[in-house]
C-alpha cells in the first residue's frame, strides 16, 4: 500500500474488538478500564460477554466508535500488554 491507496478503515466507524481471557471479574474490569482509557465515553449497552462451554474462560466483545488506527493500536498494545488476556481479535 503507498501513500496514495485509500484507507481500508473509513474513520470514525464502528469498531468490534473481541478479548478473550480467564473468566472472573479481575479480567472483566481490566477490559472495560482499558476500553474507557482507550475510548472515553463508549457505549457500555454494545458490550457482549460470553463464557466457555466450561466456564474457564471469557469472550468480551465491545464495539466503540473508532476515532482513528492511532486509537486501535494502543487499545491493541494495552490489552494485549495484560497477563489476564489470553487473545485480542
Amino acid at each position: 500500500m503507498n501513500d496514495s491507496d485509500p484507507p481500508l478503515i473509513q474513520f470514525p466507524c464502528d469498531y468490534p474488538i473481541k478479548v478473550l481471557g480467564d473468566s472472573g471479574e479481575l479480567f472483566r474490569s481490566h477490559v472495560i478500564s482499558v476500553f474507557e482509557f482507550h475510548a472515553p465515553g463508549f457505549d457500555e449497552t454494545r458490550i457482549t460477554m460470553r463464557d466457555s462451554s466450561g466456564g474457564k474462560f471469557q469472550a468480551i466483545t465491545i464495539t466503540i466508535t473508532a476515532t482513528g488506527e492511532p486509537q486501535l493500536q494502543a487499545l491493541f498494545e494495552d490489552l494485549k500488554g495484560s497477563s489476564l488476556v489470553k487473545m485480542v481479535l
